[in-house]
């Protein structure tokens, strides 16, 4: 029996023996999904293929015509809202680049697992790549979010792209408060390619979605295979490798747990918020005039002056270890928050938190008025501030809300 797509084969080249998936290939090499999730070509020409195991009917490749099944009792209803990115994503072979042509039905349609977890209702809000995504758009995906849950959602899934996926999660981490789970996902390959990590990852979020964990989190491949996804919470991540398919990380906290696969189990690995423990509300508004500002060694101080000088309400400075920057900065700090314009001290440091009492420089720094910012990683920082000024006008309220720890953006301790 001829072997096609889906089937599992043992391919045998040049004294060499492979056992997976066979995958589709628009080159002449015969494309094979490993166990461990990775992908190989072997060259047709110098290979033979066996047939082991036929794929199963309705599981693989279903038509994307194919209409969504109606809705099955006893399922938890969950939304899919879709911003677009590399999960929503295939490649336009007339460039070799990869462009958002995916809605969230077609990403049902194409992982027909999902059924099995909820029924979905599914919105577009935008389809775009995530280096286009901008604070406006932040709060209009937060009205959405609240609008789905308020008509009943049990979950909300919101497709996104991984490059500023962490962004987008801590923005909504300080918009809504949320009785029942946001979960984020990409995928760091198109849904096209054979090494994409778009299903696992899509079964993973709609597998937390239908939990209990009423957080705003990230849910993404948590290791170079297909064997887990780990839950992020939504302040304490970061994507830390542009193209491995566990680029994200949780940073200065452990993660809130992990998605056994395929078996969907959940296993948790620190405290979080449960569902129903919160009442829904909503804190869209926001400043987007804010900066983050890299200092570098031998910087020029003109960046702060610019900022502070051309309508910017807030300033991040990522400064060096415990939250430095050179000492002809301070005065500029002082001015800018003299004129009303917060500036919150982060590090560069992935790890730690900052602490400007340790050092003659931090001293000053403080006494300049700078917002010490904790743990909180550098963008993180930026969206609170933003979130913050959306909140409040007088700089003293700003200061006390970037010190209060509102999504689990401040832990006590960074000891991890």
């Amino acid at each position: 029996m001829q072997a096609e797509v889906g089937d599992k084969v043992r391919v045998e080249s040049k004294g060499m023996q492979y056992e997976g998936i066979l995958m589709p290939s628009q080159t002449r090499s015969i494309v094979l999904k490993l166990k461990n999730g990775y992908n190989i070509g072997i060259r047709q020409e110098s290979a033979s293929v066996t047939l082991l195991e036929k794929k199963e009917e309705n599981k693989i490749h279903k038509p994307i015509s194919e209409p969504i099944k109606i809705k099955k009792e006893k399922l938890p209803n969950i939304s899919i809202l879709s911003t677009g990115g590399t999960i929503a994503s295939k490649i336009d072979y007339r460039t070799g680049a990869v462009t958002s042509q995916f809605s969230a039905e077609d990403i049902l349609r194409a992982i027909p697992e999902l059924e099995d977890i909820a029924n979905y209702n599914c919105r577009m809000i935008y389809s775009i790549l995530s280096e286009n995504m901008r604070p406006s758009y932040w709060s209009e995906l937060a009205r959405a979010v609240y609008e789905e849950i308020k008509n009943g959602a049990d979950g909300i899934i919101v497709t996104h792209g991984t490059d500023t996926m962490m962004y987008t999660a801590a923005a909504l981490s300080f918009m809504v408060e949320t009785p029942v789970p946001i979960v984020l996902v990409g995928s760091q390959r198109s849904a096209d390619r054979p090494s994409s990590d778009n299903a696992m990852n899509a079964v993973c979020a709609a597998t937390v979605a239908a939990s209990d964990i009423a957080e705003v989190c990230v849910v993404m491949h948590g290791s170079t295979s297909d064997d887990f996804c780990t839950i992020h919470r939504g302040t304490k991540v970061r994507k830390m490798h542009t193209s491995r398919r566990d680029a994200f990380q949780s940073i200065n906290a452990k993660p809130i747990g992990r998605v056994e696969y395929p078996s969907r189990e959940i296993k948790m690995l620190s405290g979080y918020v449960k569902r129903g423990e919160k009442k829904l509300a909503l804190h869209d508004k926001l400043e987007p005039k804010c900066a983050l500002i890299k200092y570098a060694t031998g910087a020029s101080s003109e960046s702060l002056l610019f900022h502070s000088g051309s309508g910017y309400k807030g300033i991040v400075i990522e400064g060096t270890g415990l939250g430095h920057v050179s000492t002809e900065w301070i005065p500029h700090i002082k001015n800018a928050v003299e004129a009303g314009i917060p500036v919150v001290m982060t590090s560069q440091c992935i790890y730690g938190r900052v602490c400007d009492r340790v050092y003659d420089t931090g001293r000053d720094i403080l006494k300049a008025g700078a917002i010490e910012g904790e743990d909180i990683l550098p963008e993180v920082a930026l969206v609170k501030l933003m979130w913050a000024l959306g909140q409040a006008a007088d700089i003293e309220k700003v200061r006390e809300i970037m010190r209060t720890g509102i999504a689990g953006e401040i832990t006590r301790s960074t000891c991890i």
